[in-house]
């Protein structure tokens, strides 16, 4: 979260330089960088069960086809436009649904934003800056003779990758935060995808937390043990975790496929699935979202 809170104070500052007085600039970056590092300081040990948060989401209850075609509808409508402002606005909507709506602890939402908003923020980072013969920007700092620039249009074409990318990300995890896997593979069961590609799909997603859990495991047992005083005995230990896992990680496999052999496993898998109607409210909703998002689209053109 630290990097996140760093990498968000520096990718405002160069986009907001030029457009603001360097003072008022400086700080606006170091208080998102701020607030973004003290609402996602959270510590859970471990990693965090999405499923987890999804089986208490208050949203349970929507209909999970709704939930599934009106996030898709939403992401394209935000990916497919030219404007900033259907991306910021869903961003700020999804996350709103997600916490106020669905009950998810805002230090939860953060913490798993912080992951793509990292990758996100070194991409803007690099979209940013351009190196040149002779400086040709509002922000310009030589480098191995030449020049390293942000240039106006750097920073409209940054703003917008970042507005779609966070928009996106947030109707992605409206959508995973409030139905659970199984009801997503029945979603696209009847949407007639292949049952070997939706049977995989949620067998890697299972198995990488069984993974991420062996993990922490064998990370708190030698953290019990001294295991990483120091950066030698660090590495060694590092190392050996690894190692091990990749080992544990077969037996455990096989294990898990017997414990479905002996639930009569014929190469489907099976879930009991909740009618959940759709009703008019939730209907409603939706539609209003997606004239909302398809309205500020227009807006660029």
């Amino acid at each position: 979260m630290i990097i996140t809170a760093i990498l968000t104070a520096l990718v405002s500052a160069c986009l907001g330089w030029g457009r603001m007085p360097p003072g008022p600039l400086g700080l606006l970056s170091v208080g998102l960088g701020l607030l973004l590092g003290l609402l996602g300081r959270h510590e859970h040990g471990g990693a965090l069960s999405i499923d987890a948060l999804a089986q208490r989401s208050s949203l349970g209850g929507v209909n999970a086809v709704l939930k599934f075609w009106g996030s898709l509808a939403l992401l394209l409508l935000c990916v497919l436009s030219a404007s900033a402002l259907p991306g910021l606005a869903l961003a700020l909507l999804m996350g709103v649904l997600t916490v106020r709506g669905g009950r998810v602890p805002l230090h939860d939402y953060l913490s798993l934003l912080a992951l793509p908003a990292a990758f996100l923020l070194i991409s803007a980072l690099a979209l940013l800056w351009s190196w040149g013969d002779s400086p040709a920007g509002v922000l310009n700092i030589p480098l191995f003779g030449g020049w390293l620039s942000v240039s106006p249009a750097a920073q409209a074409r940054t703003a917008l990758v970042i507005c779609k990318a966070l928009g996106a990300v947030s109707c992605l995890y409206l959508l995973s935060l409030s139905t659970p896997m199984a009801e997503i593979i029945a979603v696209l069961r009847r949407a007639h995808v292949p049952a070997l590609a939706v049977e995989l799909m949620y067998l890697i997603y299972r198995y990488i937390f069984i993974l991420l859990d062996m993990h922490r495991t064998m990370h708190d047992a030698a953290q019990s043990r001294l295991g990483y005083d120091g950066f030698r005995l660090s590495v060694r230990t590092t190392g050996s975790i690894y190692a091990n896992l990749l080992a544990r990680s077969f037996k455990r496999a096989g294990a898990c496929f017997d414990a479905m052999e002996s639930r009569c496993y014929d190469g489907e898998i099976r879930f009991l699935e909740r009618e959940k109607p759709v009703l008019p409210v939730h209907a409603a909703a939706a539609a209003g979202l997606l004239i909302l998002t398809f309205g500020l689209s227009l807006l660029a053109f």
